[in-house]
C-alpha cells in the first residue's frame, strides 16, 4: 500500500499484462489527478459488471478518480450493488460483510496509523443505503461518535436494489416498493443530520446531477478525515432497474430530485473550512462569495 508498489520489476516486464503496464505508465499513481482530468490518464476503474445507466456506477467512477493518493488508499464496500465493481478495481479494497463497513473501517485505519506513523494513509467506505443507515447503521453512528478519521460515503437509491428493490430507512415517505405494498409508513431517515450530531466535522448531500461536485466533495472528505475527524457524503444514485425506467431518464430523474428535494448541501466545522482553505481545496468565504456573485 505504497506507490513503490506500483512499480515493475524490471525482470517482469515483458511478462507484465499490457493493462498493468498501462496502468503504471499513465495512471493516476502519485500524479493528484482528479475527475476534472478524465480522459487524460487511465482509470482505476474502467469495467463494471452493473446495470446500462446505473447511477452508481456513474457516481463510484467519479469518486475513484477524485482520490487524492489512491496509491495510499483502502477502499471498504459492503454486500450490495457496488460489492460487484470492486474485484474491478485497481486499489486495495475490502469486501466486508453487511452493515460492518464502519467498523472493518475503524480496525483498518487504526492499524494503518500504527504500522505507518509518518504516512498518511486514507480509508474510504463506499456502501448503499442499506448497509450505511440500515443495517449497519449502529457501527456507522459508533464510528462518527468515536471520531474515526474516516470517510463514509452513502450510494443512496433508497431501496435494497441488490435484491429486488424493497424499502430501506432511506424510501421517501409513502413510496410504494416490495414490501411496503401500501406505501413506506414512516419518514426518510436524515442521515446527513445524523452526522452532524454524532460529530462529522464534514457533510455533503448531493446527487449525480452535480458529477463534478462529487469528485471535489469526495477530495474535501478525504483530506479533513486525514487530520481532524470522521467525515460523510450521500449521494442520490437512482436506480433505473427497480424504477422500471429507462437508463437515459436515470439522470433526468436525478435532477428533478435536486429540484425537489435533494439540493446540494455542504456543511464544514470552521476547523475543517481552515483546513481546505489552508491547503487550497476551498476558496475563503469571502473570496467564494465574491465569485458567486461575479
Amino acid at each position: 500500500m505504497s506507490l513503490a508498489i506500483t512499480k515493475i520489476n524490471p525482470a517482469f516486464t515483458d511478462v507484465m499484462p499490457q493493462e498493468y503496464l498501462d496502468l503504471v505508465a499513465d495512471g493516476p499513481f502519485g500524479t493528484n489527478k482528479s475527475a476534472k482530468d478524465l480522459g487524460l490518464f487511465k482509470e482505476l476503474i474502467e469495467d463494471h459488471p452493473l446495470c446500462a445507466g446505473c447511477n452508481l456506477a456513474m457516481a463510484f467512477r467519479t469518486l475513484i478518480s477524485s482520490l487524492p493518493a489512491p496509491e495510499d488508499t483502502v477502499i471498504v464496500g459492503s454486500t450490495g450493488c457496488n460489492s460487484l465493481v470492486f474485484p474491478q478495481l485497481a486499489i486495495h479494497n475490502v469486501h466486508s460483510l453487511f452493515g460492518n463497513q464502519n467498523a472493518v473501517a475503524t480496525g483498518l485505519k487504526r492499524g494503518l496509523k500504527l504500522r505507518f506513523p509518518d504516512k498518511n494513509k486514507d480509508v474510504v467506505v463506499m456502501a448503499g443505503d442499506g448497509a450505511t443507515a440500515d443495517i449497519g447503521f449502529d457501527m456507522t453512528l459508533h464510528s462518527w461518535i468515536r471520531g474515526e478519521k474516516i470517510t463514509t460515503v452513502m450510494f443512496d437509491n433508497e431501496l435494497y436494489a441488490n435484491t429486488g428493490g424493497q424499502e430501506s430507512g432511506m424510501t421517501q415517505f409513502g413510496t410504494v416498493r416490495n414490501m411496503a405494498p401500501t406505501g413506506k409508513k414512516f419518514q426518510k431517515i436524515q442521515v446527513t443530520e445524523f452526522a452532524k450530531l454524532a460529530g462529522c466535522v464534514y457533510v455533503a448531500k448531493l446527487s449525480t446531477a452535480n458529477t463534478a461536485k462529487i469528485g471535489q466533495c469526495l477530495r474535501n472528505a478525504v483530506l479533513v478525515a486525514r487530520e481532524i475527524g470522521p467525515t460523510y457524503i450521500q449521494i442520490y444514485t437512482p436506480c433505473s432497474t427497480n424504477l422500471k425506467i429507462k437508463p437515459a431518464d436515470s439522470v433526468a430523474l436525478a435532477k428533478k430530485r435536486v429540484k425537489d428535494d435533494y439540493a446540494f448541501e455542504e456543511y464544514m466545522t470552521a476547523e475543517a473550512e481552515q483546513l481546505l482553505v489552508a491547503s487550497g481545496a476551498i476558496k475563503p468565504k469571502k473570496q467564494k462569495d465574491q465569485a458567486d456573485k461575479a
